[in-house]
């Protein structure tokens, strides 16, 4: 019987009591409807690097779209004096790095920053993943979707996906509040992803959005650089603060095909350079990538003025629309007396069976035999730790399912 331990990239979690993988559109939409009928538990999921679930056995549905094609329904190559405007079609279940792959080998600027970001096109809209200065949401223009409310199909523009930091129209109808799951969909938004229509650019050059990134390049933010560099550099920027997915977890029976092997052999090979040619383990990686989101709170927030001065402070938006603050969720918890490698109970990343990341502070890691309830203890601690420090109460980014994170 397959478990969550065996499909997620932080290796935790129960059985399942039903495991299905649909390869047909008509398929997926059966799947959730049998499952919505029977009234069952529904979660759709999909590289799993985006899921803690508890150790208790799933008894309901989880279901994983097998479809993982990839179109361009417009001119691939560029014509002269054209329009330079490119569509490209992904069914949902298609790997995210493997879109991003695609785009910048034929040319297409959009996407190259949010290389190396494990999970699937279908969760990445929900998520509206983020790094380097891009979002997904940036550069969606429609999601097919099943609606589970009104049992048909819809295709949401943009507008009514309504992204905003790490959320979307889609996410918010899965919690009542922050982190606080709703009563009838959850863990699966009412709204499921079969397809994705993102419009990119013809160009061989892309636009470098982020210090850290710019830094790495030797340019400045917002110069203009090959996409085929900007990738590189940012698939080497993640490994170094380990922040890539193992790739030999496409060698296990529940993984395997689910990235194109050409991919999953390049990126073995990096993680080789990376270990200076060693096939030992990295505990880093086997985690859930930022488990926090980045506290936004309004500006007047009294946890707002009384940070230190040399905490980080963004402008940014709240769910409402009014003006925020963003801090850094990262800097909180180092902050507050959680170092990188930190673990419970007098331990270390050396013998524990979970801890903070050795190179990165955001990341909760498996260090080969945790449970589901060491990595929620972990988390917990966090959390309070911060909040007795800051007053600010941390969100986890993942779908939390079975335990109580909020």
């Amino acid at each position: 019987m397959t478990s969550f331990a065996d499909i997620t990239t932080i290796g935790v979690g129960g059985r399942i009591a039903r495991f299905v993988e649909p390869t047909s559109r008509v398929g997926v939409i059966e799947a959730v409807e049998d499952a919505d009928e029977k009234g069952l538990p529904l979660f759709v999921i999909g590289g799993g690097s985006n899921t803690l679930a508890s150790d208790d056995t799933f008894m309901g549905y989880v279901v994983r779209d097998a479809r993982r094609l990839i179109t361009v329904p417009d001119e691939a190559a560029p014509v002269e004096g054209g329009e330079r405007t490119v569509h490209v079609n992904a069914e949902a279940g298609a790997n995210w790095d493997d879109l991003v792959e695609f785009c910048v080998r034929i040319g297409l600027e959009g996407v190259e920053g949010l290389s190396g970001i494990p999970g699937t096109v279908g969760a990445s809209v929900v998520q509206n993943i983020g790094a380097y200065g891009q979002e997904v949401g940036d550069v969606v223009e429609s999601v097919e979707v099943w609606d589970r409310q009104e049992k048909k199909t819809r295709d949401l523009t943009h507008d009514e996906m309504d992204f905003g930091y790490r959320t979307s129209a889609l996410k918010r109808s899965m919690y009542r509040a922050p982190g606080v799951p709703a009563d009838r969909f959850f863990p699966t938004p009412r709204f499921v992803v079969l397809s994705v229509t993102f419009a990119l650019r013809h160009s061989e050059t892309g636009v470098v959005g982020y210090g850290q990134l710019a830094k790495a390049l030797g340019v400045e933010v917002g110069d203009r650089m090959s996409t085929h560099a900007i990738r590189e550099t940012v698939l080497k920027v993640r490994a170094s603060k380990g922040m890539l997915e193992d790739p030999n977890r496409y060698f296990s029976p529940d993984m395997a095909g689910t990235k194109r092997e050409e991919n999953v052999a390049a990126d073995l090979a990096a993680l080789r350079d990376a270990n200076n040619g060693s096939d030992e383990k990295d505990f880093d990686r086997h985690s859930c990538g930022s488990f926090f989101m980045n506290p936004i709170l309004p500006a007047d927030d009294p946890a707002i003025a009384a940070l230190p001065e040399d905490a980080p402070r963004f402008e940014a938006t709240l769910p409402d629309g009014t003006p925020g603050v963003k801090t850094s969720a990262a800097w909180l918890i180092d902050h507050a007396g959680f170092p990188k490698g930190f673990a419970i109970d007098g331990h270390t990343a050396v013998d524990a069976p979970a801890s903070l990341s050795t190179r990165h502070t955001l990341a909760l890691t498996n260090r080969g035999d945790a449970t589901a309830d060491d990595v929620a203890a972990l988390a917990r601690a966090v959390q309070k730790g911060v909040e007795e420090r800051f007053g600010i109460r941390l969100i986890p980014e993942p779908v939390v399912i079975g335990l109580d994170l909020a």
